[in-house]
């Protein structure tokens, strides 16, 4: 089978490897060789975020590739990431270990439909989260993220008309906190949502002295009985300055590696879900391996492509984004 049509069907290069290899000493050697840059998201497995040359949140990491001099960009994380990276970075090559590695957010919002859903609204500006695709960046006024999604909002003038999209629970809390009413996308993160009220009670109360931090793509239910609410970088930051010892976390459980580097003598507990199997894990960013990494910074392959309409179009409201930020010192 051609190896392209092969990449096509499995999502990633598929090749023996020998068992023997050192991947960590393998994977630095070619970074080298090619002049490459790994990039590896708080919820990817301890063993790529301990590889990586930068760990961080998506908008972020596409931002600290884009200062570099690499020629390529490995996003160890999902498509969305990916192809931030690469409208950030449209003249570098951007690869990604799994194709496959997509986000139930991001697929929750088809752009033919968003489209359809943009055009009841005429009057409305769109500020979507940075968790959805290029084409849907494409069709949008304004990026945001889960830190500064609020003072995004905030920064427009209160008359101002706004759609929301494409996570609802985000939306739900920004609009909360501003006191402003936004048209609502009805889309969510599957990992996000299937924390259990119940459990997480039950577990604060065999564990007095923890905070419970969570991430604001959770459901209101949960971020009502919160310690503190933020992205999944201020929830790290807040661990760390945080005089507590204990903390209950709601949001994707890879980020405890980081949590427990930065603060060894803390203790962290995955806020429970409500499946049987017990874990809050994300399948698609665990769709990435150390394995998958080798093969993909190897082979070059594979790679995100955006045709360029849509990577100017995409740019602007993220440049959009950049501009407030830096206005009102977000």
């Amino acid at each position: 089978m051609d190896r392209l049509v092969e990449l096509n069907i499995k999502g990633f290069i598929d090749e023996p490897i020998d068992p023997s290899l050192d991947l960590f000493e393998e994977i630095n050697k070619l970074k080298k060789e090619k002049n490459a840059v790994i990039l590896a998201h708080y919820y990817q497995e301890p063993d790529i975020q301990d590889i990586a040359d930068y760990i961080g949140d998506s908008l972020g990491l596409s931002q600290e590739a884009a200062k570099t001099k690499a020629d390529i960009i490995v996003f160890a994380g999902v498509h969305f990431m990916a192809e931030t990276a690469k409208i950030l970075s449209p003249t570098k090559k951007v690869l990604l270990p799994d194709l496959k590695a997509g986000c139930s957010l991001s697929d929750s919002c088809p752009p033919h439909l968003f489209t359809k859903f943009k055009e009841k609204y005429p009057d409305h500006l769109v500020i979507t989260y940075v968790n959805c695709t290029a084409e849907l960046k494409a069709l949008s006024d304004i990026v945001c993220t889960s830190s500064n999604a609020v003072q995004i909002v905030e920064s427009l003038p209160i008359g101002q008309k706004i759609i929301f999209g494409p996570d609802k629970n985000l939306g739900k809390y920004v609009a909360k906190k501003t006191g402003r009413d936004l048209v609502l996308w009805n889309g969510a993160c599957m990992v996000h949502e299937i924390f259990s009220i119940q459990k997480i009670t039950k577990l604060k109360e065999r564990h007095p002295e923890a905070l419970f931090i969570a991430h604001p793509e959770c459901e209101d239910v949960v971020l009502k009985i919160a310690d503190y609410i933020g992205s999944t970088t201020g929830l790290l930051n807040f661990t760390i300055n945080s005089k507590s010892k204990e903390f209950i976390v709601a949001t994707e459980s890879g980020i405890i590696h980081q949590m427990e580097k930065a603060n060894p003598d803390k203790i962290f507990i995955p806020a429970p879900p409500n499946n049987v199997c017990a874990c809050n894990d994300c399948p698609h960013m665990k769709r990435n391996t150390l394995e998958k990494l080798y093969l993909c910074l190897k082979n070059e392959m594979p790679e995100i492509t955006i045709p360029l309409e849509i990577i100017e179009k995409a740019r602007k409201p993220i440049e959009r984004m950049l501009e407030i930020s830096a206005k009102f010192g977000l």
